[in-house]
This record gives structure tokens, C-alpha cells and sequence, in this order.
């Protein structure tokens, strides 16, 4: 009986050990896609929705370097342990550390880095420092950085630690923006202090440093006027060809809260150990999401997905508590709570994304807004480090709260959740003239001097989207008002240009028109916000019917369309704006208002339009290099527009819980969804000649309207394309 036995158990754990043993998906990451140009990616070692994005940095005074890094400079100042991942504003870089050997060339602490040894994964980041003689490897927990400093150049092991440096807009914030800073050494292999600094926000973090050798201060650097925190020479005694290793902790809360991430999370000195950690986090978030495709399709995918769940970040200790808006320390009971919320972007397609690939987040995400309700009297706008910086237009918390009740979330407070809606939406703020807005049924420009437009519009969605809770709770009342504001979008329609056009409070059209003309709040005032008449007009998420009856029918609303992506202004007419990038005639795919406006020809006779567009996009503007991305990532955005498309399907609605077919870009995707269910998606015959869609299947089922529905979608099945040459 052995004999047979024994052959049995052996491959029972074959076929156990296959089963876990995934394909290694973090290998197609490339964590330096976007770090050229302007897609404000850094390349930096961070577990998932981690408080820590330990990263080098090339310079931090700059729109250049929101994200402190760009690939295209030649030397590195140094390493900081926080940083958000494609923004249009800079923050972070705090706690930087510059390695060297010996002394610095000039009095200059940056060095010049080998190009060929630089390495970027999911959780790793490696460099050869060649001025400083040092080579370089990071990884990091949820909370805490782990570094491996290696010294090879000749002379003494130093370091600087520069509690000045931030990532800021300018030479002159470098100097101002730390507040308030205080530094303790208990011994000679530790370092824990606070700082107080102001840049996007105004915030507080707490740290603790540790070194696996002992350091002595050979220098404390001459502080400029207005500086309030220290640069210090480290020195340690070791010899040539040494590591040193140094994890280090933040915490918004206090030091005894940095130093149990430290002990929970990087015990010990087992750099491998807490990097094959982060990495497994990261195979496993990556794998719900298994692709056929070529190997370009394959790292863009994934990198996409990497880039998707940096954040939202949690800045709760291990223990949850956390710093609110109020900078009150609070305790989250569930241990989390969420910030980096760019809501005016990610509303549009990472967030819908999550309660599909990540639901586990949702109901803490939606917990953290109404907690940051309770603190600040309204819910978040644009939060970073659990802080209001009212950065854009709207009040985008309200579709995602909706979103996740319509789709069964029930983690929440609901009645709570509405009330905070409600109040966000009816009580004035820093970023809401309510009493204005209701007194005319748009904001006019001579009232509402900047982003007038826009401000009515992605207002107007928040109000559509009050009403569907609304209703779907039985709140009759409140449906009808916030159905009403919803269609307030009507009354900056102007007929004579078929665009959306600022009014004064006499009703008056604005007067010069100029609808290729760029506004930008910060540097070019006007009506809308990034963007131009040509791009607003379309926002119209939830009434596509609506905005097709104003302009007439749909033939006219599909030439209206072929208008946009067709014409071709150059910058002496339009004005040159950062963020308007990516432009297919005025469509502007590095922006996100205009994520949805491919999808539109769906309501019209030109459907293969859509599917035209999508090919043309991701073609032109999803390229696996470092300037591949045609605009700021987002926070996930630009990379959400990319998964849902290469799927084959969009929210064009985000609220909606409906999803518009589009083109698949990838022969077969299958996502793993809680309770075991797989959703496939396969596209028969995809190549580059047969790249339209002529029929969609569900479970066998014909899609006439070219719609899918998330209950569709989490329920498992097929979903198939059928794609031919034209249809």
C-alpha cells in the first residue's frame, strides 16, 4: 500500500502547491512608466494603499517634480519616504536621506546614479549612487521604509538627514514650509522627532529612525533664513564594501505609534523578509486580474493596476488611531482610515473600479469620508493626510458614498451617510456658494469669478447623484429637490454655439466667447476648470438623452462629436495649460473631464466611433516608457480609464451601475470576485485587423444596447466580444 500511497500524497500537494503557486505578475510592473513628461509617477518602494512611498528624489521645487522624481535628470539628492503618485500639486518628500562616501563634490549633497543599475518592482527600488559611492535598495511596509545602504567609494560612511527638505512649489517654500520641528536621539542608533509643515496642506507627521549601527553627528549644516529644522552629517564607523541598514516609521498620531509600525511590521533586520512580504500583498491584489495578451499589453496592464492601488493611503497607526481634519487624534475601529482622496478624478473610474477588484476598501473608504464629516462639516473634496486642501471643483465624495450604497455596500451608516451628503450639498463652504447656486440654478461668472461653468456642472452630478440615494431609500422630498438641481445643467446650454457657456447673474451669455480659449483657476481664471467649452460640454455623465435633446438628435450630437475630436486649434487660440494634454482634436485625454466623451458615440448610429477612439487612445497615449502617459496618472485615474477600456467597457455614469461596451484591447481578461466567482471577458477574434465589435454575449445572451450592469459583472459569467473588420 505505501507505493500507491505515497505517490497519491505526493500529488495531492502538487496539484495544492500549483494551485497557489501564481505566475509572478508583479514582473510586468514597471513602477518608471510615467515618471518623464508629466505623468508625476515616482518609482519608489510602497506596499499597497501604504502610508509610506519610500522613493528616490531628483529635485522638489517644481511643478516638474510633484512626485519629487523625473528619470530624465542625471543625479539623485536623496531618498524620502513619502510621496503621491501623479498629482498636478507637489507635498511629501519628508524625512530625506542622502548616502555618500567621503565628502561631496562641492559642497553639493547629490550624486550622479548608474542608469543601467536602476531597478523598479512592486515593493523594490534599487540604484548605484556613483559620486557616493553607495549602492541603494529599498523596500517598504504599509507603515514603515526598510533601506540597504551598501558603501563601496572610499573614505568615511555618511549621511545627511535633511529635515528641511519637502517637496514644495518653489525655492522660496523650501525655506518656510517646515513650521515646527523637534529631533530626540535616545541612543546612538536612534532617531524619533515631529515635524510641523504647510505646503498642499498643513500637517503633522512623527517618526522613528533606527540604525542596525551606531552614528555619530560630525556636522550639524548652516540653516538658511526662515528654516526651522536641521541638516545632519551622520557618520558611521564601518568599512569599505559595509551595508548599512535603516528602517524608519511615520505616524500621524505620535512617536509610540511609529515605533509599533516598527515592531509589527519590520521586526528585526530581515530586509528580504519584509520585501517578499509586500510583494505577495501586491501578486495578490494584481491576480484578481489575469490577462492573455503581448507583453507590451501585459505591463501596461499591470502597471496600471500597481499604479491603481497606491492609494487611497491609510494613515491610521497599527492600533487605528489616526489625525482628522480637526487635528484631533481619533481611533478608527476597524483599524483604517483613508486619505489621498482626488476625488475629482478618481469618482470618474478607479473608484467604481475598486467596488468591483478591491471591495474590501470600499465600506472603509466611505467610513473615512463620513468621519472626516463629523471633523470638518462637510465631506472630503481633495484630502491628503486626512486634511481638506478644497482642491477642485465639486463635492465628488457624494457619487462615490452613492455608488457603493446602490451597489449593496453595508458597512456604513446609511441615514448617516445621506444626512452628510445632504448637508454637504446645502450648506455653503470654502468650495460651495449653495445660496448662489440655487438662487440663479448655475453659478454666474460676475458672482463666481473662476470656473463658473464647471463648477455648476460637476455640481450637477453630485445633485443626481443625492437623488438616486434619495429615492432608493424612500426620501421622496429630497429625490424631487436634488432632481430638479440635476438638471440645472440646462441653463448654461447655449443653443446658438451647442456649447456649455458662462452666464452672468442677468442672464447674459459671456461675452467675448472664446470656446477654444484654456482656463485654469491658478494661472488663467475663466469658466472652466483645465479645460475649455469644447471639453465641458460633454459633462453631462447622467443625462446623455438630455444633453442629445438640446442639441437636437442624435445625428447632430454625433456631429457635435466628430467636431471635437476632429478639430485641431493651435496654442495662440487656446492658450497652453499644464494639465490639457493628450489632445485628439479638443478632446483632451490627460485631463479627466473628458474620460467618458469616447464612450458617447455609443448613443448614437456611430457606435464603431467608440470603438475607433479607444484604439487610437490607448495606442497613442498608454505606452510602456517613462513619457507613456499623456497626463497626470491621478491618483489612479488615467490608469483606471486604461483598465476598464482594455476590458472593453466603461462607467460612463459612475453612479449609474451600468458600464458602456466598448472595444476590448486585451484577447481575454478574468477577474476573481469575492465568494469564489471568476468574470470572463474574451474577445474572439481579436487582431489588429478585426478590432471592432459586431456582436456581445452575456452567458450566452445577445447585448443589444451594448450595456452591462455590476450585478452582471460580480455575479461571474462570460462576457463575449465578437470582433470583426467593421460592422
Amino acid at each position: 500500500m505505501r507505493k500507491i500511497i505515497l505517490p497519491v500524497i505526493l500529488l495531492i500537494l502538487f496539484f495544492a502547491c500549483s494551485k497557489d503557486n501564481k505566475e509572478d505578475l508583479c514582473k510586468y510592473v514597471n513602477p518608471f512608466i510615467g515618471t518623464a513628461y508629466t505623468g508625476h509617477t515616482f518609482p519608489g518602494a510602497c506596499a499597497p494603499f501604504g502610508l509610506i512611498q519610500a522613493s528616490p528624489e531628483t529635485g522638489n521645487d517644481s511643478w516638474r517634480y510633484c512626485a519629487g522624481y523625473n528619470i530624465e535628470d542625471d543625479s539623485i539628492m536623496g531618498f524620502a519616504q513619502t510621496h503621491i503618485s501623479g498629482t498636478g500639486c507637489p507635498d511629501l518628500g519628508d524625512l530625506l536621506m542622502f548616502p555618500f562616501c567621503g565628502e561631496v563634490k562641492n559642497g553639493i549633497y547629490k550624486s550622479a546614479y548608474d542608469q543601467a543599475t536602476q531597478k523598479a518592482s512592486p515593493g523594490y527600488y534599487a540604484v548605484s549612487l556613483t559620486d557616493a559611492g553607495v549602492d541603494v535598495e529599498i523596500t517598504a511596509s504599509e507603515r514603515t521604509a526598510f533601506y540597504r545602504y551598501t558603501f563601496t567609494g572610499k573614505g568615511k560612511s555618511r549621511m545627511l538627514l535633511d529635515m528641511q527638505s519637502g517637496i514644495v512649489w518653489n525655492q522660496e517654500a523650501l525655506r518656510t514650509h517646515v513650521l515646527g520641528s523637534e529631533i530626540e536621539m535616545p541612543d546612538n542608533k536612534t532617531i524619533t522627532g515631529h515635524q510641523h509643515v504647510q505646503n498642499w496642506v498643513e500637517r503633522h507627521y512623527f517618526f522613528v529612525m533606527e540604525f542596525d549601527k551606531a552614528y555619530e553627528i560630525c556636522e550639524v549644516l548652516e540653516s538658511q533664513e526662515g528654516e526651522k529644522a536641521k541638516r545632519y552629517i551622520l557618520e558611521f564607523d564601518m568599512p569599505e564594501g559595509e551595508t548599512l541598514m535603516v528602517k524608519i516609521a511615520i505616524s500621524t498620531v505620535g512617536v509610540d505609534g511609529a515605533k509599533a509600525s516598527l515592531l509589527k511590521e519590520s521586526p528585526g533586520w530581515d530586509f528580504n523578509a519584509v520585501y517578499n512580504r509586500t510583494r505577495a500583498r501586491w501578486n495578490d491584489l494584481l491576480s484578481r486580474s489575469v490577462i492573455e495578451g503581448t507583453h507590451e499589453q501585459k505591463v501596461n496592464f499591470y502597471t496600471s493596476l500597481y499604479h491603481l492601488y497606491i492609494q487611497p493611503t491609510n494613515i491610521a497607526d497599527t492600533d487605528g488611531n489616526y489625525r482628522g481634519a480637526d487635528d484631533g487624534v481619533k481611533k478608527s475601529a476597524l483599524g483604517k482610515y483613508y486619505s489621498t482622496l482626488s476625488l475629482w478624478d478618481t469618482y470618474r473610474a478607479a473608484h467604481p473600479l475598486y467596488t468591483i477588484l478591491t471591495p474590501e476598501i470600499v465600506n472603509d473608504v466611505v467610513n473615512t469620508m463620513l468621519a472626516h464629516y463629523d471633523a470638518a462639516g462637510q465631506l472630503p473634496i481633495w484630502t491628503l493626510w486626512g486634511k481638506e486642501s478644497y482642491t477642485m471643483v465639486g463635492n465628488h465624495s457624494v457619487p462615490v458614498i452613492v455608488d457603493a450604497y446602490l451597489k449593496g455596500f453595508d458597512g456604513f451608516d446609511a441615514e448617516k451617510a445621506f444626512h452628510a451628503i445632504k448637508e454637504s450639498l446645502t450648506k455653503s463652504h470654502k468650495n460651495s456658494d449653495w445660496k448662489t447656486y440655487m438662487s440663479y440654478g448655475y453659478y454666474p461668472f460676475d458672482i463666481i469669478p473662476r470656473e463658473s461653468v464647471s463648477k455648476t456642472l460637476e455640481s450637477v452630478y453630485d445633485d443626481y447623484a443625492a437623488a438616486e440615494m434619495a429615492k432608493a431609500m424612500g426620501k421622496e422630498c429630497d429625490a424631487q429637490y436634488f432632481e430638479q438641481r440635476a438638471g440645472f445643467y440646462k441653463n448654461l446650454f447655449d443653443k446658438g454655439t451647442l456649447l456649455m457657456r458662462g452666464k452672468d447673474s442677468q442672464g447674459n451669455w459671456r461675452e467675448p466667447f472664446h470656446p477654444y480659449r484654456y482656463s485654469h483657476a491658478g494661472t488663467h481664471g475663466g469658466d472652466y476648470t483645465e479645460g475649455n467649452a469644447w471639453q465641458y460640454t460633454w459633462h453631462v455623465q447622467h443625462d446623455i438623452d438630455g444633453l442629445i435633446q438640446l442639441m437636437g438628435d442624435k445625428e447632430l450630437f454625433a456631429a457635435k462629436l466628430d467636431t471635437l475630436f476632429g478639430k485641431e486649434v493651435d496654442s495662440t487660440i487656446t492658450g497652453d495649460v499644464l494639465d490639457v494634454t493628450g489632445l485628439i482634436g479638443q478632446y483632451a485625454h490627460g485631463n479627466e473631464p473628458c474620460h467618458h466623451v469616447a464612450y458617447l458615440y455609443n448613443w448614437t448610429d456611430k457606435r464603431y466611433r467608440t470603438q475607433e477612439l479607444i484604439r487610437e487612445i490607448v495606442d497613442k497615449f498608454y505606452q510602456p516608457r517613462p513619457d507613456g502617459l499623456c497626463g497626470n496618472d491621478d491618483c489612479g485615474q488615467m490608469s483606471a480609464w486604461y483598465l476598464f477600456s482594455a476590458m472593453g467597457f466603461y462607467p460612463v455614469n459612475p453612479v449609474g451601475g451600468e458600464y458602456i461596451i466598448g472595444a476590448p484591447q486585451v484577447a481575454k481578461t478574468v477577474l476573481t470576485l469575492p465568494d469564489g466567482k471568476t468574470f470572463i471577458i474574451k474577445a474572439e477574434g481579436l487582431s489588429e485587423k478585426n478590432k471592432y465589435v459586431s456582436k456581445v454575449t452575456l452567458n450566452g445572451q445577445e447585448i443589444e444596447d451594448f450595456k452591462i450592469y455590476h450585478e452582471d459583472i460580480m455575479d461571474g459569467g462570460n462576457l463575449i466580444f465578437t470582433m470583426s473588420d467593421r460592422y
